[in-house]
């Protein structure tokens, strides 16, 4: 596989996105985030549900589309990339997908697919795609059925939820129910006879990912 763009860093992004949330945000906010991703990241040691090596189940979601994608067929085609992300709210889940479009045909040349996944509705899904235009499926694990097969699912704090409110964000309004349910994002790399050949997450702190350099190494 021949990388013929520049592979964004996610560390690189994130003091850029950083920088516009302090503008963005009132301190307080920020702040009360940011002790909540390390309390997240202390609390929740072990992540992944499955790891490198290990089989990796079968499922059928719908996309933005609302056309069912089933990972059986994808692993037809060539390797799957799969990552879990929170929903379209999460500025650091937007700035990692945006980052993986940019090397989407990197992917494609390294003889596989992205998909991306989270519990929120397809229509939320879809606006995030057009906004972002991604190239790529977005599916809606609705309840976290699938996630929890493979990363830890948590309930997110009241306290958290909240000042996502009062920021203006309906955030009850990305899910089917009232849960509060949500996975904490990983990436796995999945090869074409269903083995997982890669599975990584950077924790419990959402603010903190998989470089996408790793994805598009564990490619080769």
């Amino acid at each position: 596989m021949q990388t013929t763009t520049t592979v964004p860093s996610y560390l690189a992004g994130l003091t850029e996105l950083r920088t516009t949330l302090k503008q963005m945000l009132p301190p307080d906010s920020l702040n009360a985030f940011d002790g909540y991703g390390e309390t997240l990241n202390s609390t929740m040691p072990e992540i992944l549900k499955i790891r490198k090596g290990d089989k990796a189940p079968n499922f059928t979601l719908s996309n933005q589309l609302g056309n069912a994608i089933a990972l059986s067929d994808l692993l037809k085609k060539g390797k799957v990339i799969l990552v879990f992300y929170r929903g379209a709210w999460c500025p650091y889940c937007n700035l990692q997908l945006n980052q993986l479009q940019s090397v989407l045909e990197e992917i494609k040349s390294g003889n596989a697919s992205l998909v991306a996944i989270s519990p929120q509705i397809p229509d939320a899904s879809m606006s995030m795609a057009e906004k972002s235009k991604l190239g790529f499926d977005v599916l809606s694990d609705l309840g976290n059925t699938i996630a929890r097969k493979f990363t830890t699912v948590y309930r997110h704090a009241d306290y958290a939820t909240d000042i996502i409110k009062s920021l203006g964000i309906d955030f009850e309004g990305y899910y089917s129910d009232d849960s509060y349910e949500l996975p904490v994002p990983a990436v796995f790399v999945i090869g074409q006879d269903g083995t997982i050949l890669f599975a990584k997450s950077q924790g419990g702190d959402f603010r903190r990912r998989v470089e996408p350099s790793e994805i598009l190494a564990a490619l080769k």
